[in-house]
């Protein structure tokens, strides 16, 4: 396993994140999967024996259950080998203040992970997705307080746009308190919107980058082709959503291609052509067995060639958006549109 300096924090992160959103199957989160404890003790024995050393939940993730599970399945001297990320900001609750990135909301929803983690530390929280109505000074005060208390040492945003995560690195920098380290965001084969702005901030202003959902819902697993609605589909589980399906199965035909030359899944390779992409710190993988979470582990061993990457760059390529098309075409050197945008000397 290999280990990555989180943007410019001295945390050094496993490349794999295990995301536990499969754990407890409560409520809209049961179409994803439905893990209980001895399942998922199994699974985060599994991972740290693999080197993972970042386990990512949220106190939404099942109404909190899945913040218990690993709180009873991190016993003894376990606790201490792995890192624990968590998130607050939606609705938990049918109160006014049950939702948000509040003062009140943010500093009761930690204390409250706190108890169900049965730790005395998150050590990276994130702020789960904008809230427009807070003042984003309330909100960095409030994780400012958190970290001056010791419950939480490492500070992120997820699900943040551009503008979103440079205001916030502003309001922490003009009043000298707790800077986001990292994001987390969507971003695969199928979803490079992130290259346009996500991934250069990461790049510009020193933020790590955790992908959440690093195979589209199992799209990108090789499980699925044409004509084959996945699991998380026909229940019901909308994210993430496709907008061009013929565009995603020609990505899931060279994947699969890639994987059978190879010896490997086509989830692998989809795991890999990530692990090589600029910023990126570590994926936030997810399984609903062992055998799953056994196949995507081994993605963290595999290295692609140039020429494999260079035919899933050419099958995913986004369409370039303004100003980007402009900024290509006055550039002195032609870049591909990805590395357009990525090349801060084209930007």
């Amino acid at each position: 396993m290999e280990y990555r300096t989180l943007g410019r924090s001295g945390l050094k992160v496993s490349t794999l994140t295990m995301g536990t959103m499969t754990f407890g199957g409560a409520g809209p989160f049961a179409a994803v999967g439905n893990s209980d404890l001895a399942e998922a003790k199994r699974m985060i024995d599994m991972c740290i024996d693999a080197g993972i050393n970042l386990l990512d939940t949220a106190n939404v993730y099942s109404n909190g259950i899945s913040e218990e599970i690993i709180g009873e399945a991190l016993g003894g001297k376990r606790k201490n080998d792995v890192l624990i990320a968590s998130k607050a900001r939606m609705r938990i609750g049918k109160g006014p203040n049950d939702e948000g990135l509040s003062r009140y909301h943010l500093i009761r929803e930690c204390e409250r992970s706190l108890k169900r983690l049965k730790t005395d530390v998150i050590d990276i929280y994130f702020l789960h997705e904008w809230d427009g109505l807070t003042p984003l000074e309330e909100t960095i005060a409030a994780l400012d307080t958190l970290v001056g208390q010791g419950k939480i040492r490492y500070v992120g945003c997820s699900n943040y746009s551009g503008w979103q995560v440079m205001k916030g690195l502003a309001v922490s920098d003009s009043h000298h308190q707790p800077r986001f380290v990292t994001q987390q965001i969507h971003y695969t084969l199928e979803a490079r919107e992130a290259e346009y702005e996500l991934l250069p901030i990461s790049v510009d202003q020193g933020l790590g980058v955790l992908v959440w959902s690093p195979l589209a819902g199992g799209l990108l697993s090789g499980k699925y082709r044409r004509d084959s609605p996945t699991a998380r589909q026909l229940a019901g589980w909308s994210e993430p959503p496709i907008r061009d399906e013929d565009r995603l199965w020609r990505i899931v035909d060279v994947l699969v291609e890639i994987g059978t030359a190879r010896g490997v899944s086509a989830a692998q390779v989809a795991l890999a052509w990530l692990l090589g992409r600029p910023a990126v710190s570590s994926l936030v993988i997810g399984a609903r067995n062992d055998a799953q979470l056994k196949d995507n582990l081994a993605a963290a061993a595999l290295e692609l060639s140039a020429d494999e990457r260079q035919r899933l760059d050419a099958v995913s390529r986004p369409p370039l958006l303004y100003p980007y098309w402009h900024q290509q075409l006055t550039a002195k050197d032609r870049f591909s549109p990805a590395d357009t945008v990525l090349d801060r000397s084209a930007i």
